[in-house]
């Protein structure tokens, strides 16, 4: 009952507004983007097709904006069943009622709803490409209902296996080979893997060496949180003297890292992921953005937690920018974040953050077809025309994404989202948040 599997061959979008994002973001007016066996086969104004073709399906784009899907590169998809449960917590509150009482109280079952509805909101929203950070494994069991609910969504996903935070028995090496090896057999499925252990900032040296020992075994990349302490005050440089410092390398947020940590990382070939909504509404620390551009380090956007904030990417791009324009350290406007660059960070660097960047995050002919088509005809976009980025990144909501392609097959047309039990999961969800209690009131 999940995504209509429905795979045309052959799509056109004929006569669109189109936004590239690579090598720069770029606008292409009256152009089309044809797309074969779920890859972008060409790209251009007028393209010499017979729309009358019936092996070609044919989609009127001329009232819309098309740009690639929407890459959110750090998310706790677990947490869609506790929506809005701590806005207005702090984040030692989140830690303790959140990853404490309320994560050591979710079944398989609980994690399978709040993946898949976590997943298709943000197929909803334009999000083709999400890292779920799940530091919710604490049986086999959780872990093959989580990467069972991204498969069944659609969604291309980088599983994130994760221990959770307050139990260290449940940070088994045995059950991180057994995922890589039942539910990961192939390297080009949608759904890939990564590891996503506690990590130097706040792990002993002897843990985190044992878990990139492990990543490494697997072939897998690592994704982590780092801050200045409590463990490591400089968890970058710590990863370098035990010789573990690799590219490839996801660190998330860093707002207390010294600027060192952060041209460290960009030396390295490793890239950050910055969810600005809940670093601003938790205090992690100043904005990232203009920093990271300074030290040159690749950047993703992420929602991080439903819990606290928004789940769309239109919200983190809106925060990524408004928080920029406060970055005390460039007084001369030398590395000002612009709007294109935040919409670089939504797709394209989000995806090379990912390491997908050969595949995603761009309309290079050869990716996957992982789109999203906005309607430039409403009310809080028209007239689009004087700054289609700007417009997209200060104006633009869910509320435009008409279509959503993911390898080239659509999950949502003409503004519905193309899954079959969609009452089923909202059902299971209102479920889930009964039996766990999450309510403050």
């Amino acid at each position: 009952m999940g995504i209509e599997r429905h795979h045309t061959p052959r799509l056109l979008l004929r006569g669109g507004l189109v936004i590239d994002t690579a090598p720069h973001p770029v606008v292409h007016p009256h152009t089309d983007v044809l797309i074969e066996d779920g890859r972008i086969a060409a790209v251009g104004p007028g393209l010499p097709l017979d729309d009358t073709d019936a092996g070609l399906e044919v989609i009127d784009a001329r009232t819309m904006i098309v740009l690639p899907g929407f890459v959110d590169a750090h998310r706790h998809l677990w947490q869609g069943v506790l929506r809005s449960a701590a806005v207005d917590e702090s984040l030692d509150s989140y830690f303790s009622r959140i990853l404490g009482d309320l994560a050591a109280r979710f079944t398989p079952a609980d994690v399978y709803t709040g993946n898949l509805l976590g997943a298709l909101e943000c197929l909803d929203s334009g999000v083709t490409t999400v890292q779920d950070f799940s530091h919710v494994q604490y049986t086999p069991e959780h872990t093959a209902a989580a990467v069972e609910a991204l498969k069944e969504a659609g969604i291309r996903a980088l599983f994130g296996y994760g221990y959770p935070v307050f139990d260290d028995s449940a940070r088994q090496s045995d059950w991180v080979r057994k995922a890589r090896t039942e539910h990961f057999p192939s390297r080009d499925a949608l759904v890939t893997m990564a590891l996503a252990p506690v990590g130097p900032s706040f792990a002993p040296a002897e843990a985190v060496r044992e878990d990139w020992l492990l990543a490494r075994e697997l072939g897998l990349p690592v994704a982590v949180h780092v801050s200045a302490g409590p463990v490591a005050q400089r968890p970058v440089a710590a990863l370098q003297e035990q010789g573990l410092l690799t590219s490839g390398t996801l660190y998330v947020h860093g707002n207390s890292l010294p600027d060192s940590e952060l041209r460290l990382i960009a030396e390295s070939g490793g890239a950050v992921a910055i969810t600005p909504a809940i670093e601003a509404s938790m205090r992690f620390g100043a904005p990232m953005a203009g920093r990271l551009r300074r030290a040159g380090v690749t950047t993703g956007l992420g929602a991080d937690a439903v819990t606290s904030a928004p789940g769309d990417m239109f919200s983190q791009m809106r925060a990524a920018l408004m928080s920029s324009h406060f970055d005390e350290d460039d007084t001369a406007g030398t590395h000002t974040v612009k709007a294109a660059d935040v919409l670089r960070m939504a797709t394209v660097e989000g995806a090379a953050a990912l390491g997908l960047g050969d595949e995603v995050g761009s309309l290079g002919v050869g990716k996957r077809a992982d789109l999203v088509l906005l309607r430039a005809d409403a009310l809080n976009l028209a007239p689009v025309a004087h700054d289609p980025i700007g417009a997209v990144v200060t104006a633009a909501h869910p509320g435009n994404v008409d279509t959503v392609l993911v390898d080239g097959r659509p999950v949502k047309r003409n503004g519905q989202l193309l899954y079959g039990n969609l009452g089923g999961v909202l059902t299971e969800a209102h479920r889930a948040a009964e039996r766990l209690g999450a309510s403050r009131s």
